[in-house]
Parts: C-alpha cells; structure tokens; sequence
C-alpha cells in the first residue's frame, strides 16, 4: 500500500519537522487506539519468525485488500505552530494532537485514502492510471497520470508523511540493523484482530527511540498498529493504528473520483482537464504548475539522507517562494514559530538554531539548511559539518 502512494508522490511537505518519518512514524500516545483485548491464543513465533514472515509477505508484493479506519496521535514536545493542531485535514496536522482517517485498499492500482477533519477532508486516490488529491476546504483537486514503469518504480521522497501502519512498520523495520535488540512480547489484540507484538529497541544511546512497538496480524502478518517511546518514556509519543480493519476487497465505487461543480482542477503536467472535469465551454482554471511546490528557478526543498538506521539525519532545504499564499505564510508561521523556541548554537558548521523535543531534536542553519533526526544534537552537528 505504501508504495502506491510513494510512486505518485502524492503526499509531500517541505517544513523542517516533516523528517520526524525517519524514524518510522508520526502518531502519539492517547486514548483512541484500543489496547490489549485480551491475550488471544495465537502458535508461538521467535522474532525471527516474525521477521521472516512480515519480509515474505513484503517481498511477494501481494497486499490482502483491506478497509479500515486509521487513528494518528501525536504528542512530540514541539511548541504551539500556527495552523497545526489535531482533526485538521491538512496533512501538516499530523504533527500534533489526534487524527482520523479512512482507508480503502483494492491492489496497488486501487487506493483511497481521506484525512477526516470536522466538516472537511483530503483525499487521496488512485483509480489506474488517475491519481487525484481532494481538499474540501480548498475546494482544490489536482490530477495527475501515474507513471508506471516496469522494474524502475519512482523515487519516494524522504519527507512523505506515513499514513498508514503499514508505512510506519516499513520504516521502524528498515532502520534494524547490528544496534537493535528485537524481541517478542505477549501477544494481543488490536482493532478486534489477534496480534503478535515485536519490539525493537535500539541500543545506540545517539538514537531519542527508547523502543518501537510493532502489532502483526496474527493471520497476515500486516502492521495494525505502530507505537514509538522516546527512552525513558512509558507512554508511546507516537503512534498509529487502526481502530477497525476489514480484509476484503472493497467496492470499486470507493476509488471512483468527479470533482465537484465549482472545484478547481490542478493538472500540473499539462494544460488539457483532467479526467471528470466540469468545465463550462471546456474551458476553466486548470492551473499547470502543483500548488505547494517550488517553482523553476530554483531547487529548494531537497532533501537527502546522512547515515543510516536508528541515527539517521535528514538534510532538507526550504522552499522559498513555492505554494499558495495562505500555504506560505503558514510556512513563515511555522518557521518563526520553531526558531523562536531553538536555542542559538554554532559551530565549524556555521550558525544556527538548535530545537531538541523528547524524540526529535532539528537543527536550522542560518544559510538554510535544516537537519532534523530522532537523534541527541551531536549527531546533527556532525551531519552539518559534512556539507
């Protein structure tokens, strides 16, 4: 599931916080996410086992088609942003509080996904070949074709949001490496479902992960719930799970998608309407560049990794100048906002601002560069050395 969405690059953001993903989710602790229901008899399993068998089921790329709801806490320690809370549908809203979404999955051809908010939503889907994003409280659909190349699928991008267990799990299980310990703890259950729960603890004390906690379905090994605990910490400070999960194929209706009478349609790759446009005398206001990215003449909002696993560090470079007005001055909000709560720090690096919360720690040089890591300062400072 996580691929479809990856390869449509439908779900990216350019603020510094947005590479709290490396460490394989974005969710806190709460109430929302059922617990343990009981201690289900499922057949013992080694970690190993599990392992094996959520790599399997990867490897094989088939993907039981499933429905569900998906609940997103999160409680990172950052300071108050503009604009960013829970139940909002801007995909920025994941940084804070609770947030629900919807989830239909057909094969890796039929995706929807909505981020519900009250009275609005953003959705996205793919329908074949037609990838739509949706936002109600825009009144904005944008289109595009998806590429699809045999054995060449396109390059994700490092800030892409996880919004589905599945994502998280892929991330957590990427980052196991020499300085992990895994085990297996009681199993449980989660969303009505028997799991299994595999823990990942890393032992590099430059990782803010205390531990990730992964729940497996017993029957299909998929990830229906993923828990992040800052070290030290009792209460995860992120997590994402399902509350419900159907594994059975839903209704091709789901992915079917019209924008409404008076929408604007963005087609980014070319002028011609998308597929389902209502546009009066066939013409109307299909805007040819995608709103939220930078414009040509500059290549703000790179990214790139440095390291690997548990202490990896994400390099980005702000988008200047990119987006609608109100999307900008969000941005300048956000920014303003996470600067006024750093610390000013310099080093052989240069100078900047240095935001350390319980999981995430963000650095923000005064020439541009932002470094953010589930990672103690050092290692940022480290990363911007090496430029």
């Amino acid at each position: 599931m996580a691929s479809t969405f990856k390869s449509s690059r439908a779900i990216r953001w350019a603020v510094p916080v947005g590479a709290i993903a490396v460490v394989g989710a974005a969710a806190g602790a709460g109430p929302v996410i059922a617990a343990a229901q009981g201690r289900p008899s499922l057949p013992p399993k080694t970690a190993a086992q599990l392992l094996t068998a959520v790599q399997e089921a990867h490897r094989s790329g088939k993907v039981q088609p499933f429905s569900g709801t998906v609940v997103e806490n999160a409680s990172l320690g950052l300071p108050a942003l503009p604009g960013i809370g829970g139940g909002g549908t801007s995909l920025m809203s994941l940084l804070s509080g609770s947030n629900t979404a919807r989830v239909w999955y057909g094969d890796e051809k039929h995706v929807r996904l909505a981020l519900l908010g009250t009275g609005s939503e953003t959705d996205l889907i793919r329908n074949g070949q037609d990838v739509w994003e949706w936002n109600s409280e825009a009144n904005t659909a944008t289109y595009r074709r998806a590429a699809d190349k045999p054995g060449r699928p396109e390059k994700a991008a490092p800030t892409e949001t996880p919004l589905t267990p599945q994502q998280a799990a892929d991330r957590a299980l990427a980052a196991i490496d020499k300085t992990t310990e895994v085990r297996v703890d009681p199993t449980a259950r989660v969303a009505g479902r028997d799991v299994y729960e595999l823990v990942l603890t890393p032992k590099d004390g430059r990782s803010l992960i205390g531990r990730v906690r992964l729940a497996l379905d017993g029957g299909t090994y998929v990830p229906l719930r993923v828990q992040v605990f800052a070290r030290g910490a009792n209460s995860p400070a992120a997590q994402i799970g399902f509350t419900s999960v159907t594994f059975s194929k839903p209704a091709a209706a789901n992915f079917s998608f019209t924008p409404p009478s008076g929408a604007k349609v963005v087609r980014p790759d070319t002028s011609k309407p998308a597929p389902g446009a209502k546009i009066p005398g066939g013409k109307g206001p299909i805007a040819k560049t995608l709103p939220g990215r930078a414009q040509a003449g500059g290549r703000s909002g790179d990214s790139s990794t440095i390291g690997s696993g548990w202490t990896a560090v994400k390099r980005l470079t702000l988008p200047q100048n990119s987006g609608q007005p109100g999307q900008k001055d969000q941005r300048a909000g956000i920014l303003s906002a996470l600067q006024k709560a750093a610390t000013p720090v310099s080093g052989s690096w240069g100078s900047g601002r240095l935001l350390r919360t319980k999981l995430v720690s963000a650095l923000l040089t005064d020439d541009g560069r932002v470094y953010v890591g589930a990672v103690t300062p050092d290692v940022l400072e480290q990363a911007a050395a090496h430029k």
